[in-house]
């Protein structure tokens, strides 16, 4: 038996066929804003139909019309489709917040993809850079910055002569053209701001974390972190496949 799940983000949207064993074997990417579309939407039907996939989908959206237009395309009389908010989460995870509603699915299955480590923090950057705090196995909350991207290009946007630019590992304190003043502000600017998070949250509670990086920016920005990281792209769906073992 095989499982379909997915991650349906605020830009993009990764859906997986899991084995028997809850191991992903394959993956797609759709950008989000075009899961309105018909020929989009054809594409998943047409993963799903495989035959041995188990008849139950299970979703993590932070994008509600998108994933309520993928349930009702998919939900059939053979076919259930499921967002991860609809489960007894508290089963498997604790989350420790003023308002579980208001948090993120995308953020509880991170928490719940690394639950196999006692202290960890996550990094993910999406259209937001978000760190989760999980300690002793609970999810203690987190920071939520502006995206990488996202701030490029709305500075761009509010702005008549700056342009959008492609960030890059350029080591030069400052710049000496516009292109170069800019990638120096955001790569300095979010290094400061990665490590400065990182280690007001390590200072509160006084005890070592594992830190674990997902996103597009992981890769990039790994190795201006002071500190030991492990770079995992698949977490989410990870997180999600525990969900559905334990859960469905």
């Amino acid at each position: 038996m095989k499982y379909l799940v997915g991650d349906i983000g605020n830009t993009s949207t990764k859906i997986c066929i899991l084995n028997n064993r809850f191991k992903i074997l394959k993956s797609y990417i759709f950008e989000t804003s075009k899961l309105h579309n018909g020929n989009k939407l054809k594409k998943i039907l047409r993963i799903k139909s495989n035959k041995d996939i188990n008849p139950i989908l299970l979703f993590s959206s932070v994008v509600p019309n998108i994933f309520k237009n993928i349930k009702k395309n998919i939900t059939s009389k053979k076919n259930k489709v499921y967002e991860i908010k609809d489960l007894k989460l508290k089963r498997i995870i604790k989350i420790n917040v003023h308002n579980k509603y208001q948090l993120g699915s995308d953020r509880i299955v991170n928490a719940i993809g690394v639950k196999k480590f006692k202290n960890c923090l996550v990094l993910d950057f999406g259209t937001a850079t978000t760190f989760d705090i999980i300690k002793n196995g609970i999810y203690q909350g987190g920071v939520i910055a502006p995206g990488v991207k996202l701030s490029i290009n709305n500075l761009s946007n509010a702005t008549a002569l700056l342009p959008k630019i492609n960030l890059h590992k350029n080591q030069k304190t400052y710049g000496k053209n516009t292109k170069d003043a800019l990638n120096a502000g955001f790569l300095w600017g979010y290094e400061g701001l990665i490590n400065n998070i990182i280690n007001k949250i390590i200072k509160k509670y006084k005890e070592n974390f594992k830190i674990i990086l997902t996103g597009g920016y992981a890769n990039f920005f790994k190795k201006v972190i002071k500190r030991k990281v492990l770079v995992d792209q698949d977490i989410t769906i990870k997180g999600i496949a525990i969900v559905y073992k334990e859960l469905i």
